[in-house]
């Protein structure tokens, strides 16, 4: 007896058996169950999802010598008919080799007869979008208002090519593509009926390289067991799709958090010995790093428990900005191959990118500590004996910055999580009367330290180091080291003296100074607002013309708020 193919062999022959269309199913049984039958439907969806396999299950459905049932018995001889393709009343059209309109005429006369076997006709036109225009204006009328004993089922890969006179006459249902898990879950099982041993994580790579069809996947599989000679193992599948195994895409992150370019240049090596595709790799190294990112922020979006597992080491271990700037170096330097002197330079290279170009303390998260700097030489007395009031005092006068010309002082940076000891104490107790909004205005901050000073809030001064507490809903702002290492730089030049800075992680008790400007902000738009609603030629031409002031767009003509 001759081999059937797997995708053949294994195609469902009833809803129950259907994987990864439900909400399809569920419309069609309930439809069937209720009687509430409607005389076209339209199929959509990329190839390999169940188009033709639902099409033949409804007709099964329809025909079944048991009766309209959305269980037909697939074991009369309606249901073993249409799954062999001999059924006389189901017809299977293709239409992208029968596209003209004397096909569609030739169709539509049949059509006017009574089932000769069947309690319906049914046609599947598959592919329809590849009818002419002449050929879909001729079957307008037919499938509008057909007759009673005939069921059209439309299927088609792109349905923007269809009419819009065809789409109304038809119940569109979309086909969703296989997730990763249904495809291999379906996989291990034809396997274990089939006798045929396996590695998951070869079905992995089969399911990735099916692209959401489960036909492909199929097919893959048949390739596979020929190519492991009865045994689908994991390297073998790799060996036979040219893939990037998922141990090379992991060595790459582990020797980016190393920092050890040595073991990048290696795994560029490996690849290169055996011949793997560079742009695969980018683009698969892209698609790893967006799953870690993933994990970051939304772990939930990751429904496989075990991937999740994987990556969270990974989510912890490198910060949010230079998972970022990683994905872009990515995505772009397979762009950039083809202008490579060759694959393997063009690969490297953005390898060496990726080592080169990112935050001071990459992988220290919410955690870091930034490299210290070139010693500070010893102050003159005078300076050494000012006093930390000084600070204070300068605080509430809001006086200019002063000017530091020797080099910049050892930078101690602590941003941990607050113990419950620190929480408990008053927020401003320690801060006594020094204002730390004016303390923002006078030391000129801008930019990134500007912002992460404003949402900071003062907590106090312990000898030279200041204390401030940062929401956790900023805790990006602390991310890159070189944040805070530029706000205690920048206080340090301001007070002419070591200013040390200590920022804790936790839920703020008093107003920050970003809290404070967004108060101010909106007490100027609705002061503005107001001023626009009273004034008379405003007035005027909302009762002549109807118009409606847009809230959103008044803008209040003060300054900033700093």
């Amino acid at each position: 007896m001759s081999y059937q193919v797997l995708a053949r062999k294994w195609r469902p022959k009833s809803f129950e058996t259907l994987i990864g269309q439900e909400h399809v199913v569920r419309a069609l049984t309930h439809a069937l169950q209720t009687g509430r039958l409607h005389h076209a439907y339209l199929f959509t969806g990329t190839r390999g999802v169940g188009k033709t396999t639902i099409s033949r299950i409804l007709a099964k459905s329809l025909n079944c010598e048991t009766g309209v049932t959305a269980t037909p018995c697939g074991v009369c001889a309606a249901c073993t008919e249409i799954d062999s393709g001999r059924f006389v009343d189901y017809v299977e059209m293709d239409a992208a080799s029968n596209r003209g309109v004397d096909d569609m005429a030739s169709l539509l006369e049949k059509a006017a007869y009574a089932p000769s076997r069947g309690r319906y006709k049914v046609y599947m036109i598959d592919e329809v979008h590849m009818l002419t225009g002449h050929a879909f204006n001729a079957m307008l009328k037919t499938l509008e208002e057909p007759p009673e004993h005939i069921k059209f089922i439309l299927a088609t890969t792109d349905p923007q090519k269809i009419p819009v006179t065809v789409l109304s006459r038809c119940l569109q249902f979309n086909l969703k593509q296989m997730p990763l898990t249904h495809i291999v879950g379906h996989l291990s099982n034809i396997l274990g009926q089939e006798g045929v041993s396996f590695e998951a994580g070869a079905l992995r790579h089969i399911a990735k390289g099916a692209n959401g069809s489960m036909r492909d996947a199929l097919s893959l599989l048949d390739q596979a067991i020929a190519h492991g000679a009865g045994k689908v193992e994991e390297e073998g599948v790799r060996d036979m799709l040219g893939t990037v195994g998922e141990d090379h895409l992991f060595e790459l992150l582990d020797a980016l958090q190393a920092q050890d370019i040595g073991a990048l240049i290696a795994v560029a090596d490996a690849m290169e010995a055996r011949s793997l595709s560079f742009e695969s790799a980018l683009q698969e190294f892209a698609t790893l790093l967006h799953r870690v990112a993933l994990v970051q922020f939304a772990p939930q979006a990751i429904s496989d428990n075990f991937e999740r597992e994987r990556l969270a080491p990974y989510a912890a271990a490198f910060a949010p900005e230079f998972l970022q700037l990683a994905y872009q170096i990515a995505i772009h330097g397979r762009d950039e191959l083809a202008l490579a002197p060759d694959e393997y330079t063009g690969f490297t290279m953005n390898l060496l990118r990726l080592h080169a170009f990112r935050p001071d303390a990459p992988g220290a998260g919410v955690a870091a500590t930034p490299a210290p700097r070139a010693a500070t030489p010893p102050r003159p007395p005078a300076q050494q004996a000012a006093s930390v009031a000084s600070v204070q005092a300068a605080a509430v006068r809001a006086a200019a910055p002063a000017s530091v010309s020797e080099p910049a002082p050892v930078v101690t940076q602590r941003v941990s999580e607050p113990e419950p000891a620190e929480i408990a104490v008053p927020a401003v107790a320690l801060a006594g009367d020094m204002d730390w909004h004016a303390m923002i205005i006078a030391a000129g901050l801008g930019g990134m330290t500007k912002e992460l000073a404003q949402n900071c809030e003062l907590l106090g001064l312990s000898g030279n180091t200041l204390k401030l507490r940062l929401p956790p809903s900023h805790r990006h702002l602390v991310a890159m080291a070189s944040n805070a290492s530029k706000l205690q730089d920048a206080l340090t030049a301001h007070f002419g003296q070591t200013v040390r800075v200590n920022i804790d992680i936790g839920e703020v008790a008093s107003q920050t100074p970003a809290q404070r400007n967004e108060e101010i902000r909106q007490a100027k738009h609705v002061d503005a607002l107001a001023s626009l609603e009273s004034d008379p030629f405003v007035q005027e031409l909302i009762e002549r013309c109807d118009a409606t002031l847009v809230e959103s767009s008044v803008k209040p003509l003060a300054g900033d708020t700093q």
